[in-house]
């Protein structure tokens, strides 16, 4: 999957399912300040990832997460990791 569809869909169900400001989404913005996610949130990203993506996020994935930027290089080295 190409990195441009990647961020289209991820920006769409932050923006939609977690009411997200599309405005305050960028790739040097801080991923946690922005989202404001509690623990349950998290759980329902890690899903919402899983059902758009194939693949799934752990603890340990969100800790090395900085920026929006993060998040997408991550997602995106999942899905290369599962189709290789």
């Amino acid at each position: 999957m190409e990195r441009e569809k990647i961020i289209a869909i991820a920006n769409d169900f932050l923006i939609n399912e977690f009411e997200v400001d599309g405005d305050e989404i960028s790739n040097e913005a801080n991923l946690k300040k922005t989202l404001g996610l509690d623990s349950l949130d998290y759980i329902d990203l890690v899903v919402v990832i899983e059902s758009n993506f194939g693949v799934k996020l752990g603890e340990a994935d969100f800790k090395q997460m900085v920026t929006f930027e993060d998040f997408y290089t991550t997602i995106e080295n999942k899905i290369a990791e599962k189709n290789a």
